[in-house]
């Protein structure tokens, strides 16, 4: 039985990051920089929903986050039922770039890479 604190608190919610997204996270070579995305990932336990902004068009349903400096974004889902958070994808913001972040995550959705972590 809660002592109340829990719900005061609100939940927290289990963090689940994509093979997409670990890949992308290896590949940034500043241990620093990868340690505050980390450190941001983790902050996303508690009220994901009221962290990042809600992205429109293809990646209706996702959120971006920005870390590490604000040059960098991390694209992840709240599922409620499930109480979780899907990262799917991380990186530089490029705008006009094939290597931008946003276009890589629309690149996966439309390959039917990003799916639920059932």
């Amino acid at each position: 039985m809660g002592t109340g604190q829990e719900e005061a608190r609100g939940l927290s919610y289990r963090i689940v990051i994509a093979p997409s997204a670990w890949k992308m996270l290896a590949g940034i070579s500043d241990r620093r920089v990868r340690e505050k995305i980390r450190d941001r990932i983790d902050g996303l336990a508690h009220e994901p929903e009221k962290q990042g902004k809600p992205l429109t068009g293809e990646l209706a349903g996702y959120r971006s986050l920005r870390a590490a400096g604000q040059r960098f974004r991390i694209i992840y889902r709240v599922e409620r039922r499930q109480v979780l958070v899907y990262v799917v994808a991380l990186g530089i913001r490029r705008q006009g770039s094939r290597r931008d972040v946003y276009e890589l995550a629309r690149k996966l959705l439309r390959l039917r890479l990003l799916e639920s972590p059932d």
